[in-house]
């Protein structure tokens, strides 16, 4: 298509839809000599008389009737095309989706969503907590927020928190009744309270690492529980020692209610990251992942 033919076209539209040049210049903010010298250059273009023309009146030829036919729907299509880039354009609204689980959401969401909600009054955030894995195209989720590891490699993934450290902890009381292990292989004389994850049904291994050397430890205990706070309440009463985020027990660690072990095998890992799939990002997706993207 030539530069210019398709403004010649919806002009076409206007003449044979008025059956005037005088309604359909003003229409279109033009002059009617000027109209009708574009209709003449269409017709020369196409090599086909698509308006047959008198003193007083305009009309579609029957080949002007067949054109604009197949004319009338295609414009409608390009002007909602054209519409709807106003969602685009103008302030962010919709609803945004989002699957995540329980840690994420308390300490992701929860210091940070309502001040989003505040700013952006037009978008709605759905969140959905759940540590089993889910398939965001299936479940009709727009992004998700699961840790690093978590996130399959074929998702576009952005950070949204600082690199995550785990500890083992235990009370004041346990340690004195049984003395703090030296390594991760001592745990097999320890109490150790367990988190089923909820996905595969497995235990939770007991990441360490030290020296470029890496141990995932399967740890026992007289407890096996899947939610973070029992098994937190369990070991702040002193029934077992607990692998936890760090930032969970800051204060009790601060206050001396918890006391660290193996701090020499802990080192930092990626964190959080919010994912969603490789397609067109919705404005209020992308404003949300504006306001959570982490930055140091």
């Amino acid at each position: 298509m030539r530069q210019g033919e398709l403004d010649r076209l919806a002009a076409f539209a206007v003449v044979a839809r008025t059956r005037s040049f005088t309604r359909a210049a003003a229409e279109l903010n033009l002059s009617p000599s000027a109209l009708s010298h574009a209709m003449r250059a269409l017709e020369e273009r196409l090599g086909v008389r698509l308006l047959a023309r008198t003193t007083r009146s305009v009309a579609p030829t029957a080949a002007g009737e067949q054109l604009l036919r197949s004319l009338d729907p295609a414009l409608t299509a390009v002007d909602r095309a054209l519409t709807a880039l106003a969602d685009w354009r103008d302030a962010p609204s919709g609803t945004v989706r989002l699957s995540t689980f329980g840690h994420a959401a308390r300490t992701i969401l929860a210091p940070r969503l309502p001040s989003f909600l505040k700013a952006h009054p037009d978008i709605s955030v759905e969140v959905v907590a759940d540590d089993r894995p889910v398939d965001l195209v299936a479940g009709g989720f727009d992004a998700g927020i699961r840790l690093e590891e978590s996130v399959e490699r074929d998702m576009i993934a952005v950070p949204v928190g600082p690199p995550l450290l785990t500890a083992v902890v235990g009370t004041p009381d346990y340690l004195e009744r049984h003395p703090p292990p030296a390594t991760p292989a001592d745990l097999d004389r320890h109490v150790c309270i367990n988190y089923r994850l909820l996905g595969g049904g497995g235990l939770l291994p007991w990441w360490f690492q030290r020296d470029g050397r890496e141990l995932n430890v399967r740890v026992s205990g007289q407890m096996i529980a899947n939610d973070e706070a029992l098994v937190a309440a369990a070991v702040r009463a002193g029934a077992g020692l607990g692998y936890m985020m760090a930032v969970d027990v800051a204060e009790d660690l601060a206050a001396g209610r918890l006391v660290q072990v193996l701090a020499d095998w802990m080192a930092p890992f990626g964190g959080f990251r919010l994912y969603y799939p490789a397609r067109q990002v919705s404005p209020a997706l992308r404003a949300l992942i504006d306001h959570l993207r982490w930055r140091e």
